[in-house]
């Protein structure tokens, strides 16, 4: 790159053009767009390692950047501590450890972020940088980057995929926030992306200016990393649905070899000799992994619990949803987009926990009040 002491006041200027923000400010501009350009190694804070936190600080570490952590679990931090990082006792130790300006990522569930900011917002200075890595709605960031402004401290929201596996395989990092200041941190983003050798470049594709090909991209302003994250867990529902309900069917198809005693309560099974396969679901989704245009990575995991366990017995069936299904379902009724999938999906996730409960009672009651039917139990069928 030339001289490097040049190269520091070329960048000095460059940040001076930049639009009026409180982190491109005199020299500490032209340190972080030096320290990016060159990929030098960075210092992040991360707070809250669960599942994800935990690996992506592992992750960090592996790619020769330095991490400071905080957790109000002391065991995770101790742990983390014999793999390289810096520990800290307190949120005030936390922060004293951070080099200024400082980077913190929060790693939390959306409903803890705004306490986690109230506490450290007073601990920080100008040109700090806050990323929130979780699940939060794209509205919460859209009024905390607001509200940090205030504090002169910047905000960058990113929506986080990868899961448990974040670790080996890479996270898919959507970003949103001022371009400068994410630009700045691609370091961190880098580091933590699969990288473009990961999958063959798609066929046709052109463009050679996007980091979309390494894993992670700046999807736009405040609130846009979050939206775009909100949207792909809308579409992992409806993905997911779609398999586990073709692979009821598949499960039932052999509902003519079990009649049941008729009754005037039970619509009769037409065609029995139309339902007499009894298919080894295992076999199937394997199968279906090799060549078949429904092959994904949702289908790898699912073979691998069907070869571990085909009944599933270890699973009730009670399925949560951390708030991105409905959010997505919220904006498409804004803009009046059809979603019916993604509802359809949501929805069952109601039904699985229960919620449905009564209402199917409400109809047990109508149908016994008008027509005088009585509920009758069947045994659920085994695989």
């Amino acid at each position: 790159m030339g001289n490097a002491a040049q190269t520091r006041r070329d960048l000095a200027h460059v940040a001076s053009n930049y639009p009026a923000g409180p982190v491109f400010a005199g020299i500490t501009a032209s340190d972080r767009i030096y320290r990016n350009l060159q990929g030098d190694a960075m210092q992040i804070g991360m707070t809250g390692l669960g599942r994800m936190g935990s690996s992506m600080v592992r992750r960090l570490l592996r790619k020769g950047h330095e991490c400071v952590v905080y957790d109000s679990n002391d065991e995770v931090v101790k742990e983390l501590q014999q793999a390289g990082v810096i520990g800290a006792a307190s949120l005030e130790d936390y922060v004293s450890r951070l080099t200024k300006p400082r980077t913190i990522w929060l790693m939390l569930p959306a409903a803890a972020v705004d306490r986690e900011l109230a506490a450290l917002i007073p601990l920080l200075d100008a040109h700090d940088v806050i990323i929130d890595g979780g699940n939060a709605h794209y509205h919460d960031d859209i009024r905390r980057s607001a509200e940090l402004q205030s504090h002169e401290i910047n905000y960058v929201d990113v929506g986080t995929s990868g899961g448990v596996f974040g670790l080996e395989r890479g996270y898919c990092l959507m970003i949103g926030g001022e371009e400068s200041v994410v630009q700045s941190l691609a370091p961190i983003f880098s580091a933590l992306a699969p990288g473009a050798d990961r999958v063959p470049v798609t066929r046709g594709r052109s463009r050679h200016d996007s980091t979309a090909e390494h894993g992670y991209l700046h999807c736009g302003p405040h609130g846009a990393g979050h939206f775009v994250k909100m949207i792909h867990n809308g579409i992992e529902y409806g993905l997911m649905a779609a398999y586990a309900e073709g692979l009821n069917i598949l499960r039932n198809a052999d509902a003519g070899r079990r009649l049941d005693e008729a009754n005037a309560e039970t619509t009769p099974l037409r065609d029995p000799e139309h339902y007499q396969y009894v298919f080894e679901l295992p076999e199937i989704v394997e199968v279906w992994r090799r060549g078949s245009v429904i092959g994904s990575w949702l289908l790898d995991l699912t073979a691998a619990a069907l070869e571990s366990d085909p009944l599933l017995t270890q699973y009730a069936g009670r399925v949560s949803d951390s708030g991105e299904g409905r959010w997505t379902i919220s904006a498409a009724i804004d803009e009046a987009v059809p979603a019916p999938v993604l509802s359809a999906a949501l929805y069952e996730r109601f039904s699985s926990r229960g919620d449905a409960d009564f209402a199917d009672k409400v109809l047990s009651a109508m149908r016994h009040a008008f027509g005088g039917h009585l509920e009758t139990l069947a045994a659920k069928p085994g695989i």
